[in-house]
């Protein structure tokens, strides 16, 4: 079975949607889509430096329209799709509860609130690779900290204010490392829920629809099938942790096979490479990759019918 998945914030470099302006249509999508945000995403996605990308307000509605972009070329319909973090909602435009069009309208709100979030505490986070599990536990609530992401094999991803991380770093869990991570906030932590309150009034007008093919939240790594709940889910998933370990178990679940990761792609690939032992993966990073992606389609994607 096939798999998409998106990637979420963090991801994005300079100049990384630039080569998929050469693919017939993409350069058109993005246009449109650049109306439908009020962002040129052209220029973001093309010219722009790592600071202007790293704006939350940018970044989010970049990542997405640049799945969203690969996503139209390839054109099928995978047994499965996940986000990670704003990838949620590449993840439901793929599943057919959003269409392309209010996926980057939501995602604009999204990245707006959070920023706005964001710049009321001075806050960030810490990626903790290794360690024990436990200790790692201990230390992260010792410090008044959120563990905002567990993307499985031992890596968490430590969240709160400044002063609060700096503490965390002076004593760190044994024989874990630290890694600062280059975001605007706390993302996935309490700190983020002006934001929520932002997407929850405008959530109940967004169009949705039931997903068509199986929708894996990031909430807890259930199957999701109501249009509705998914977009409940990505209102609330925006002061909620990140669950992408339990995603990953989800995946082996439904008997994923393969999984292909849209640009900016290789985080979740990578994770998924490390955790599920024998599924092949694709990290669709430029159009030349293409080739590769259609082979993988073919060989794991069921002919209509079937």
């Amino acid at each position: 079975m096939l798999v998409i998945v998106a990637p979420g914030q963090g991801a994005q470099t300079p100049g990384f949607l630039a080569p998929w302006l050469e693919v017939d249509g993409v350069a058109d999508r993005l246009r449109w889509w650049s109306a439908v945000a009020g962002l040129d995403l052209v220029h973001y996605g093309t010219e722009a430096d790592a600071d202007a990308i790293k704006d939350t307000a940018v970044a989010q509605p970049l990542l997405v329209a640049a799945g969203l972009a690969a996503a139209s070329v390839l054109g099928v319909r995978p047994g499965a799709v996940a986000g990670h973090s704003v990838g949620e909602i590449t993840a439901a435009a793929f599943a057919g509860v959003l269409s392309a069009e209010s996926a980057m309208a939501f995602v604009r709100q999204r990245g707006l609130a959070m920023a706005e979030a964001a710049a009321q505490t001075a806050t960030s986070m810490c990626a903790v690779l290794g360690g024990d599990p436990d200790e790692v536990a201990a230390k992260i609530e010792k410090y008044g900290l959120t563990p905002a992401n567990n993307n499985g094999g031992g890596q968490i991803v430590a969240a709160g204010t400044v002063e609060q991380l700096e503490a965390f770093k002076a004593d760190p869990p044994e024989k874990a490392r630290l890694i600062p991570l280059a975001v605007a906030g706390a993302f996935h932590t309490h700190h983020m829920a002006p934001g929520v309150e932002r997407l929850a009034a405008i959530a109940p007008g967004v169009p949705v629809a039931d997903p068509v093919t199986a929708y894996v939240s990031n909430a807890d790594g259930k199957t999701v099938e109501g249009g509705r709940e998914v977009v409940a889910r990505l209102v609330s998933q925006v002061a909620n942790p990140v669950r992408w370990d339990l995603c990953m178990e989800a995946l082996e679940r439904l008997g994923a096979t393969a999984v292909i990761e849209v640009p900016p792609a290789g985080t979740l690939t990578n994770l998924v490479k490390r955790n599920l032992k024998g599924v092949a993966t694709l990290a669709l990073k430029t159009p030349d990759d293409l080739d590769k992606a259609r082979a993988l389609i073919a060989e794991h994607t069921a002919p209509e019918g079937n």
